[in-house]
């Protein structure tokens, strides 16, 4: 049952709930100690009991804790309540990249911020050791001022540290139940790989943004068909619908970066999400004109003997010109 306002969840104070969901509802607070408004998550009781949700829960709290970012949502304090357990985290204002999404496609420049920003609060959690493994447009949060904000680390998963050098973590391995060939997230933005069951890596959260990035590009999702099978077969199979045929403003540069966060083979990815947020900056940071579909073809570089050749018939015309100008002149004097 919902908490009503004015009650107290250990030391905050519930004004209002905002909203309610498979993990829990979230409430609007305030802790006295501070005067500050906070977000406050709570699972029920009677869900608590569910071994899994309970585990899920508790990792979005850890791994949320563990982060400090800009980019990430902070988590203030965690905590039980006649077993009901909670987060308190900072309230955002604005909406969530999905009601976003609702009104159509976002402009380039500004889908271009947006994937930027969401590529440095991974590229943190990346740093740390923990995979997302949920990116979606319903866990981005968009507040008035632009700033993106990840939410939602519930399957957050720890990195093998023999791949990636990370000596520990504040999270488990894995949460229970997993084992190979079991499937977790959310199937539009799955991954090829988290669809056959392997194992993820940063490489995964890359795939991710880039269905993420294109469906804030073209305002449709890139591989969701009529079922669930066909969805994940589209994964595996199919690249989703040129993206510049729905948006003429996408650029080629763009377009290449995209085609490479969404390649099935994950070593023909970016590397890692610095490398990817630093392509997206590049982009971002050309002139508006150049987001243009026609890309200007460079001209050949030609070796220093055939730039002579090739300047050689302009120097004859020239030379000839002249030559026949001066005889002309003499004839005329004449």
């Amino acid at each position: 049952m919902p908490l009503t306002s004015g009650v107290h969840l250990g030391p905050y104070e519930i004004y209002s709930l905002l909203g309610a969901g498979g993990m829990g509802e979230i409430y609007r607070g305030r802790d006295p100690r501070t005067g500050r408004d906070v977000a406050i998550k709570v699972l029920p009781s009677n869900a608590s009991s569910d071994p899994g949700r309970l585990q899920r829960f508790e990792q979005e709290a850890r791994a949320a804790a563990a982060l400090n970012h800009p980019n990430i949502l902070a988590v203030y304090d965690v905590g039980v309540l006649d077993g009901a357990p909670y987060i308190v985290s900072e309230l955002l204002e604005g909406q969530t990249l999905r009601a976003r999404l609702a009104s159509g496609p976002v402009p380039v420049r500004t889908s271009l911020d947006f994937a930027a920003q969401i590529a440095d609060g991974l590229a943190a959690a990346h740093e740390k050791g923990i995979l997302h493994r949920d990116l979606k447009p319903d866990n981005v949060f968009v507040t008035p001022d632009g700033r993106v904000k990840i939410l939602d680390f519930g399957l957050a998963k720890l990195i093998d540290q023999e791949s990636t050098g990370v000596v520990s973590s504040v999270l488990p391995a894995s949460p229970p139940g997993t084992s190979p060939g079991l499937v977790l997230g959310t199937t539009g933005y799955l991954s090829p790989e988290q669809v056959r069951g392997e194992p993820a890596d940063r490489r995964t959260d890359i795939f991710a943004l880039g269905v993420v990035l294109y469906e804030m590009l073209t305002g449709k999702r890139a591989f969701v068909r009529g079922t669930l099978p066909e969805t994940m077969t589209a994964i595996l199979r199919n690249d989703p619908p040129d993206v510049r045929s729905s948006n003429p403003q996408v650029s080629l540069p763009l377009d290449q970066v995209l085609r490479r966060c969404l390649d099935k083979e994950p070593s023909r990815r970016f590397e890692s999400m610095h490398d990817l947020s630093l392509a997206l900056s590049t982009i971002d940071a050309a002139p508006a004109s150049s987001t243009a579909a026609v890309t200007p073809v460079p001209e050949p570089v030609l070796p220093v003997a055939e730039k002579r050749r090739s300047g050689l018939p302009i120097a004859v015309f020239v030379f000839v010109a002249l030559a026949l100008g001066a005889i002309v002149a003499m004839v005329n004097g004449c």
